[in-house]
């Protein structure tokens, strides 16, 4: 895939998951973005970080010590790790939920 490609999807991600976080109460979980990155900030200071890696065509996320890297799927248009295949919103949300000890979901909205 070309670099503005990659850098129009990749981007489609990072808004998708800052639409999502927008929701939250940002006493609970809140955000910051800057040119291709994400940061997940929970009360008590742990950080989650969402980056596109421009080089290798991938989004790589790492929660607290775990770290993982996606490839898009061009069938379906979703991305997946290059390990285990998981999809990436999928891994977000539970990345999100075991931190809040809560159930929450990217595909809907925070319970």
């Amino acid at each position: 895939m070309d670099r503005q490609t990659f850098l129009r999807l990749a981007d489609d991600v990072i808004a998708r998951i800052e639409d999502w976080l927008e929701d939250f109460d940002p006493e609970e979980v809140d955000y910051s973005t800057a040119d291709g990155v994400i940061k997940i900030q929970f009360a008590g200071g742990k950080t989650f970080v969402l980056n596109r890696q421009i080089a290798t065509n991938q989004i790589w996320y790492a929660a607290g010590v775990r770290a993982w890297h996606y490839d898009l799927d061009d069938s379906n248009g979703e991305w997946h790790c290059d390990k285990d295949n998981h999809e990436l919103f999928a891994r977000v949300s539970e990345t999100v939920s075991e931190q809040l000890g809560r159930t929450v979901s990217l595909t809907g909205s925070s319970e």
